[in-house]
């Protein structure tokens, strides 16, 4: 079943439910009306016949008591009378020959030990509404009226009634299914959109999103998941673009050397020792650049299980093995006790980068500065800085300044280190350092 279709389904059974509701209020609200009136009109007669003289004498028909009063059979404006003494005989006009009902309750009334009550009952094929209320000593009086009028009401109340329900679930049934189709038109509009980028991959599929329903908001959830799979995508092929050129030149270098390691047998012994080593160098570097693009292609969220750390504890455990790492650095670090929560293999390989970066552009005898507080990691270096023109993309992806491009590396250690500062909730930064060199702030969300 569609979604219109429940919608619709759904409406006509909530007027439904609500119209049949109504209908069995009115009927019951009407019915009690119409029979309080009768009611009404029946104790009203009682209370006349109480107040006229009687003329009952004994008569020769079975010991009954004959009521001298002329009625209309079963009914007539003064409704049809009769007496009941304690023993059950009943008392009634000459011309009325029919008999109402007598039970134990109406004896009761009778003598005393029972109020005055109604009943309903079927006499001589006729539906009729009976009061019973004490009349004098040992005799009550019942006082009738038909309930034809009232039934025959109720019944044209209830064939109405049902009309009315009938067409109220029919017209509501037809506004749903105009209601349903309105409302579910973005939910149209946002399946459509969905196979079409389903068919055609093309992400640049928008939705109308005028309005300030759920379904408005729905497509522009929508309209932003769609930009930032295209944005997600345009990165990946871009990353694609980037490391295929990336990988092209040490490949090349490599299969050039190879083939030259191939072909002359009759080369020096010094320099076939050359080319094996830069052969071996070409391959370290590849397979750096490697392990870095797949870093970078894990996508937002590091792998691995987030934790309380001891960021002072673990700067002080990457420095001491880019100490023993070589290059003669001198690294001085300053750090107070500080916790973030985050993922341990990314935040070292992050750190590491940084303080590799450091090495690298220090001079020889000069000291790498690195401060920890509150979250949050300086490393500050003495080389020649950082160009203005460089500064905002030394942390893109594969971005070399002038300066570095006669030096090692792939251009992604840094951007290695924004990614995990953005997937942590944190941020980098780069700024030129007071008397000279760069200074690099790695901080962290979640400080404690």
């Amino acid at each position: 079943m569609t979604l219109r279709a429940r919608l619709t389904l759904v409406a006509a059974v909530a007027v439904a439910v609500a119209v049949a509701l109504a209908s069995v209020v009115v009927y019951a609200v009407v019915r009690a009306e119409l029979r309080d009136q009768l009611d009404e009109r029946l104790y009203a007669r009682a209370a006349e016949v109480a107040r006229t003289p009687l003329d009952v004498r004994q008569g020769n028909h079975s010991g009954e008591f004959f009521l001298h009063v002329p009625r209309p059979l079963l009914g007539g404006p003064g409704g049809y009378l009769q007496l009941v003494n304690a023993s059950g005989q009943t008392a009634r006009a000459e011309h009325d020959a029919v008999a109402l009902p007598v039970d134990a309750r109406t004896r009761a009334v009778a003598r005393g030990s029972e109020g005055p009550f109604f009943r309903d009952a079927d006499v001589a094929s006729t539906h009729i509404r009976i009061l019973t209320v004490p009349l004098r000593d040992g005799i009550a009086l019942q006082v009738s009226r038909p309930l034809s009028e009232v039934d025959d009401s109720l019944a044209t109340l209830k064939t109405l009634l049902l009309l009315i329900a009938l067409g109220g679930i029919g017209l509501a049934a037809a506004l749903g299914l105009v209601v349903a189709r309105t409302a579910i038109a973005p939910v149209r509009r946002l399946t459509d959109a969905i196979e079409t980028v389903t068919r055609t991959r093309d992400l640049r599929q928008a939705i109308d999103a005028r309005g300030h329903d759920e379904l408005s908001r729905l497509a522009e959830s929508f309209n932003t998941m769609l930009d930032a799979l295209e944005d997600s995508l345009r990165a990946q092929r871009q990353l694609v673009a980037d490391a295929s050129h990336e990988l092209r030149t040490p490949l090349t270098s490599i299969r050039t050397n190879v083939e030259v390691l191939a072909h002359s047998r009759r080369m020096p012994a010094s320099e076939r020792e050359r080319l094996l080593g830069d052969v071996v160098e070409q391959l370290a570097e590849m397979s750096t650049l490697v392990s870095e693009l797949v870093e970078l292609a894990r996508g937002e969220q590091p792998p691995g299980e987030r934790e309380a750390i001891r960021l002072d504890l673990l700067v002080e455990d990457a420095v001491e093995r880019a100490r023993r790492n070589g290059r003669g650095v001198e690294f001085r670090v300053e750090a107070e006790e500080s916790t973030v929560d985050g993922v341990r293999p990314a935040i070292e390989r992050a750190v590491s980068n940084l303080l590799e970066n450091a090495a690298k552009w220090s001079p020889e005898g000069e000291p790498v500065d690195v401060a920890v507080r509150d979250g949050e990691i300086v490393v500050r270096d003495r080389g020649p800085g950082i160009d203005d023109g460089d500064l905002p993309h030394v942390f893109d992806r594969f971005y070399r300044a002038t300066a570095a491009r006669g030096m090692p590396g792939s251009g992604l250690g840094l951007a290695i280190v924004r990614h995990v500062a953005e997937s942590h909730g944190g941020r980098v930064a780069a700024e030129p350092a007071e008397g000279g060199g760069t200074r690099m702030r790695l901080a962290f969300s979640g400080t404690g």
